[in-house]
């Protein structure tokens, strides 16, 4: 007899794993400065100030160079996190650390004349402005300190107080003005001026018979009124953007006639006009890009829905102390702290 075999059971095993070293874990003070500059240069004054410096000495040094602060975005959706902040101090810091060499600077649903006259004697060569909603900035004060920017190539204004007067002060003192942006939504919505809460009335004014600190005296200016504004004074425009604004047809001629390096044209929801057969055409041929009042509008960044703008007033929401002298702890802070504390009310405040 042959020997007997032993079976093989056979038994599964997980395959081992194959032991790869963990990743190197990187540090971001290793990169080079002026990566870390780029980086950090992209981020709101707001992270910048009250989030980034703190991180360590060395973003510290960076976050206080001059060349971080040439552009200033003090943008914020006007929610509370958002004003929980002195924001009118905060921009005037960063006004401040730029030593004068701003181009570029966003406010968005805060600011006042002042703030603006702060911004335009500390800084002559502003390239761009952006202002969102900054209700406390009157026609005055904006046609005040046109005469301060005389590099501005870029004028981007978002529901704020203007008149005919401010804009061909403000054309007639930039002319290097290239692109202007208008947006009103808010006419389009309602079909009316302002901030649509007074039917019936026509625009906004500023001569003998309105307010000397730009208030909110109303008379009868015409729908073109700042198209004419624009054709009179803003000749060298290659981009222009009247998003919700009530000119009509001559007001578009005029524009058309007195801004001949017009390349692009967004008239979305100006329902005033009506665009057939020679003005169409005549707009089709010499505009390269060009927007019409029906266009869709899902790339623009601004709601048009009816809602309540209110009235902000940055120095009635919170009982507090304009110099933001203490931190939230209650311990005196300056430039020589770590920190800075931009908050606009104090820990005992709360109780």
């Amino acid at each position: 007899m042959g020997k007997k075999r032993n079976k093989k059971t056979l038994v599964w095993r997980p395959k081992p794993k194959s032991r790869t070293p963990p990743a190197e874990m990187r540090n971001w003070l290793d990169l080079p400065r002026d990566v870390t500059v780029s980086i950090l240069s992209r981020l709101r004054a707001v992270e910048i100030l009250e989030s980034v410096q703190m991180v360590c000495m060395a973003w510290r040094i960076i976050c206080k160079d001059p060349l971080m602060w040439r552009t200033v975005d003090m943008a914020n959706d006007a929610d509370y996190d958002d004003m929980f902040y002195n924001l009118d101090a905060m921009c005037r810091h960063a006004v401040d650390r730029s030593c004068g060499g701003l181009v570029d600077v966003n406010i968005e649903h805060f600011g006042d004349d002042d703030l603006l006259k702060y911004i335009t004697d500390s800084c002559g060569g502003i390239r761009r402005l952006r202002l969102v909603s900054c209700y406390s900035i009157s026609r005055v004060g904006l046609g005040m300190v046109a005469s301060k920017l005389t590099l501005l190539e870029e004028l981007e204004i978002y529901v704020c107080n203007l008149s005919r007067t401010s804009l061909e002060m403000v054309g007639r003192s930039c002319p290097l003005l290239k692109s202007f942006k208008l947006n009103r939504p808010e006419f389009s919505v309602y079909g009316i001026s302002g901030f649509g809460a007074y039917d019936g009335f026509d625009d906004w004014n500023d001569d003998e018979n309105g307010d000397e600190n730009g208030g909110s005296v109303i008379d009868s200016f015409g729908k073109d009124d700042e198209a004419l504004a624009i054709a009179g004074t803003m000749n060298g425009l290659h981009h222009l953007q009247l998003f919700g604004n009530r000119l009509t047809n001559d007001g578009l001629r005029k524009i058309l006639d007195c801004c001949p390096h017009l390349e692009s044209l967004d008239l979305r929801h100006c329902f005033n006009l009506d665009l057939k057969g020679a003005l169409e055409k005549r707009c089709a041929e010499r505009i390269k890009q060009l927007c019409l009042p029906n266009d869709s509008i899902d790339d623009y960044e601004f709601c048009t829905a009816p809602c309540d703008y209110g009235f902000y007033n940055d120095s009635e929401d919170f009982d507090c102390d304009d110099d933001y002298p203490y931190d939230f702890n209650g311990y005196y802070s300056d430039d020589s702290d770590f920190y800075d504390d931009f908050t606009k009310i104090r820990f005992s405040d709360l109780f």
